[in-house]
This record gives structure tokens, C-alpha cells and sequence, in this order.
């Protein structure tokens, strides 16, 4: 009988202090940014995307997993000066020939690992656009104040692999100064409290 206590006893001393230290740290959407550039052989454009939700689980102050939400719709061109061209872009950029946003309003990133060291992380996982799915890594850097954890990084993605055709020289031929770089950048500020 004693046995049986005692075990009892440690059974809930491990889950209590498990729940102390997992849990989550939520993405606050607002205070988080993405930017977002992407090149072609005449220039580049570059712009913002909002975040639509994410959250992080956390194990003894480790981040294990996660998932973030794009906002697709929210897609924002920051050098084009011309009301018109800027909105020709964007309205190319949600047609069908790029992100085909009508159907596929979000883009999501699965975290599924984390190797950290110190204040640096590499994150692995899976980003799925037009709703295809491939493998993702990236590395980030992470600041603690408090409750809140700010994560700043870089995102490269190949648009190719998401059959974002238009201008890639992966799918035509003989495009000349019309080509469009298959790989795209989002550098990401994502800002998480518990």
C-alpha cells in the first residue's frame, strides 16, 4: 500500500512538472511581420504578407513543433509608386498564373523539428502552398523578454515546386529577359508569448 502511494506520488510529481514546463507560445499576428522579395532578370519586386495565426510547442523551454498560417489575400507590393501597376502586380500575383489565391486563400508551415543551440534554431518541417506539400528548413535566431519570444529569420522557397509557373525557366523555354526566379524569400520577424 505504501508502495502503491508513493508511486502515485511520483506519478503526479512528473505530470505537474511536466505541465510547467510544455506548452505553447502563441503567434502574435499583429506584431509579426513577413517580408517578402522576389527577383527576375530585369529587377525585382519586394513586399509584405501577414501572418493569420501560428503557434509553437514548447517542452522544458525548447520549441518541439508548430505551425504557421500565411494569409495569401494579404499579399502587399512595397516599390511599385503607380496605383495601377501596383495593382496590375497584385492582382497578378493572386491570379492562377502565381498563387491562385481564390482557391487557395493560406499557405501553412508545419514545424516538426528544432535543433537549437543558444538563441539560434533550425527549423524543419513542411510548407504547403497551392496546396502542395514539400520539405522546409530554415534557420532563426530568438530573443526572450518576459512571456514573449521574437524569432528573426529567413525563408528561401523554390516557387517551381509549388507548380508556380509563370516566368520560370524550369517550365518554358527561351523566355530571355522575360525569366522570373524560381526562388523567392520571406524574411520573417514572428513574435510568440506564452
Amino acid at each position: 500500500m505504501k508502495t502503491l502511494k508513493s508511486l502515485a506520488i511520483f506519478a503526479l510529481a512528473i505530470s505537474l512538472s511536466t505541465s510547467v514546463f510544455a506548452g505553447s507560445q502563441k503567434v502574435d499576428a499583429a506584431k509579426s511581420s513577413v517580408k517578402w522579395l522576389a527577383k527576375k532578370v530585369t529587377g525585382q519586386h519586394t513586399g509584405t504578407i501577414a501572418i493569420k495565426e501560428g503557434n509553437l510547442v514548447v517542452d522544458k523551454d525548447k520549441i518541439t513543433s508548430g505551425k504557421v498560417v500565411i494569409d495569401m489575400n494579404s499579399i502587399v507590393d512595397l516599390d511599385l509608386t503607380d496605383a495601377g501597376y501596383n495593382a496590375k502586380l497584385i492582382g497578378h500575383l493572386k491570379s492562377p498564373d502565381f498563387f491562385e489565391v481564390a482557391t487557395f486563400p493560406t499557405a501553412e508551415l508545419a514545424i516538426n523539428k528544432v535543433e537549437s543551440k543558444g538563441n539560434s534554431h533550425t527549423f524543419s518541417g513542411n510548407l504547403t502552398i497551392k496546396g502542395i506539400t514539400n520539405p522546409a528548413s530554415f534557420t532563426a535566431t530568438s530573443v526572450k523578454a518576459g512571456k514573449t519570444t521574437t524569432y528573426t529569420g529567413t525563408l528561401a522557397i523554390d516557387r517551381s515546386k509549388f507548380n508556380v509557373r509563370y516566368g520560370s525557366k524550369s517550365f518554358f523555354d527561351n523566355l530571355g529577359d522575360k525569366v522570373i526566379n524560381d526562388e523567392f524569400t520571406l524574411d520573417f520577424v514572428l513574435v510568440a508569448a506564452e
